[in-house]
């Protein structure tokens, strides 16, 4: 009986073990795989004083003005490091964009426009799924900015290929095929592959907000 006892607290143990080892393989995997994505992009994030109706049609109109003009900003910048240093040299460009909107519809809320790190949760943009994570962002702040967001990715240029947004073209694809790796594109155009769920170990999950 003790025999027994041991072979099968044995097996346990190695079943367990052995879960762990690729449970934690898995997630080292999408670590690196959403650090090399956030290398090579540029996202642009607006997010809107509050989730009234009319904060967030304000947020859709700035948003369409702030974002034709990157798009004209952008037109020919050909690396991630060439688009922020156009957009840091503009910056002040794009708050009056931004304020001239608010303006003409009779707002008067601050607005606060800064490149840097945020924190994304899992976010779909058309076919693309992009894994959460620290991503560098251009974030346009109205008012408190309390209000439900809006993304895109501004470099490669996902977000100005059109009128309709959260439509990516033939062309914007290639140019995020040929900034990734052919990995990291599998795995962000298939997308689901990263909503990896830890079943027995939930911690692990990123919490998409």
């Amino acid at each position: 009986m003790i025999g027994k006892k041991r072979v099968v607290w044995y097996i346990v143990w190695s079943v367990s073990v052995l879960l762990v080892v690729i449970l934690g393989n898995n997630y080292v995997n999408r670590i690196r795989l959403q650090r090399g994505i956030a290398e090579k992009i540029l996202r642009f994030h607006v997010l809107a004083n509050s989730d009234s109706r009319e904060d967030q049609k304000l947020k859709l109109q700035v948003r369409d003005a702030v974002g034709e003009k990157m798009g004209q900003l952008l037109e020919e910048a050909e690396s991630k490091e060439e688009a922020k240093r156009v957009l840091l040299s503009q910056e002040e460009v794009l708050v009056n964009t931004a304020k001239e909107v608010m303006d003409s519809e009779g707002y008067d809320y601050p607005v606060d426009i800064f490149l840097g790190e945020t924190d994304f949760p899992v976010k779909t943009y058309g076919n693309y799924t992009f894994p959460a994570g620290e991503y560098e962002a251009l974030e346009v702040v109205i008012g408190e900015g309390k209000g439900q967001n809006w993304w895109c990715v501004m470099y490669p240029n996902l977000c100005f290929t059109g009128s309709v947004y959260e439509v990516v073209d033939d062309q914007s694809e290639e140019e995020l095929r040929e900034v990734l790796t052919k990995e990291e594109y599998n795995k962000v155009f298939s997308g689901k592959n990263y909503e990896v769920k830890f079943r027995y170990f939930p911690f692990l999950n990123r919490k998409n907000t």
